[in-house]
């Protein structure tokens, strides 16, 4: 039985039952590395000892590793950065670490260290979601581990429903401020409440000005989504066609016909925001701009979900204080029929309040 470092990790490697075992003791401290290996060495001589399987071999990393290779990587560009971003946070202080060795606490404690360092509540907890569903995968379909110690690990509540959105007028004093290429896609953004990736990254074949309609094959959450287009939206496609000499390519494209990259539009229209004035205003707002002008002029909850491709009622229900007309009308019942109270009860009612003694 012998002792060797993996990235910085003291392993043991022996011979059990005819078969060659590498196990992670566990710890960067060589002694206790050394006890560790002595009492495994203890138990294989009393016959004590038995194999718990490959969650003492696999580590963290590797399960991230072939978790974003089988789950995220090929999907949605925004998602697949975003997992890149949260798997190096994540592999930084678990990465080296066995599945076996990780434990709740730790666990909690790294929740607590990215709370120090600034990170927001729903990053954190973006962060050991994807770490949860990389140990669920890896129990029920790979049979590298038998626990997830995510599982006992509170999430925190998260408080993230922002609304922030502009008026008519407000909104046209951005689209003024805003260069000749970056006009349309901010007027696309705003009359359709597509997102920020499927704008930029629309293709002509995704385009159909017969039946004016978009019709996007994924969006975030994996749904097929059709979005209809009003007549300003109309009007700006057909110019753009008019111009594009390839009409099976991008809708959007850099003056060296390069692709357009969502960080870079969402970087200028910070910028053109930040110089008229407007501040804490994200590309994104264009997307609750939309939604909640549909509210205010009338427009129920249900049609601003199916147009904003809300798989979940709760996402839309943020924009329903925008709307106090409708719960004002809903009300009205009260003063039809049966419900209404007679002139004299509400007479000895008011005479009552006036006179509590009587």
């Amino acid at each position: 039985m012998g002792l060797y470092k993996r990235h910085r990790v003291w392993w043991m490697s022996f011979t059990y039952n005819g078969e060659q075992i590498r196990r992670s003791t566990g710890t960067t401290n060589k002694r206790l590395a050394e006890a560790i290996c002595s009492k495994v060495r203890v138990k294989i001589i009393e016959g004590q000892y038995f194999d718990r399987g490959e969650e003492q071999d696999r580590t963290v990393g590797e399960m991230m590793e072939r978790y974003f290779r089988e789950r995220v990587a090929g999907g949605n560009r925004h998602s697949e950065r975003r997992a890149r971003s949260i798997l190096t946070n994540l592999r930084s202080v678990f990465g080296s670490k066995t599945l076996a060795a990780v434990t709740p606490k730790e666990i909690a404690t790294y929740k607590a260290n990215r709370h120090q360092q600034g990170a927001k509540p729903a990053t954190i907890a973006k962060e050991l979601g994807l770490m949860k569903a990389a140990y669920n995968v890896a129990i029920r379909e790979w049979e590298w581990c038998r626990e997830n110690p995510v599982c006992r690990v509170m999430f925190g509540r998260i408080r993230n429903a922002r609304v922030r959105y502009l008026d008519d007028g407000t909104f046209e004093r951005v689209v003024k401020a805003c260069p000749a290429w970056l006009q349309p896609i901010v007027l696309i953004a705003r009359y359709t409440g597509m997102r920020r990736e499927n704008v930029v990254m629309l293709q002509w074949s995704q385009v159909d000005l017969h039946r004016k309609l978009i019709v996007l094959e994924s969006t975030k959450n994996g749904d097929r989504l059709g979005v209809p287009l009003c007549d300003p939206v109309m009007t700006i496609l057909q110019k753009l066609r008019g111009t594009r000499l390839n009409p099976f390519g991008p809708v959007f494209t850099r003056l060296d016909g390069e692709p357009l990259t969502g960080d870079a539009v969402g970087i200028a229209f910070g910028r053109v925001c930040r110089r008229i004035g407007i501040e804490d205003f994200r590309f994104h707002d264009l997307r609750h701009t939309f939604a909640s002008s549909l509210v205010q002029q009338g427009v129920d909850l249900y049609h601003v979900q199916r147009l904003l491709g809300h798989r979940d009622g709760r996402m839309t229900q943020r924009y329903a204080h925008l709307a106090p007309e409708n719960l004002r009308d809903a009300i009205q019942v009260f003063n039809r029929g049966n419900h209404k109270i007679s002139t004299q009860a509400a007479d000895r009612s008011e005479s009552m309040a006036l006179s509590p003694w009587k």
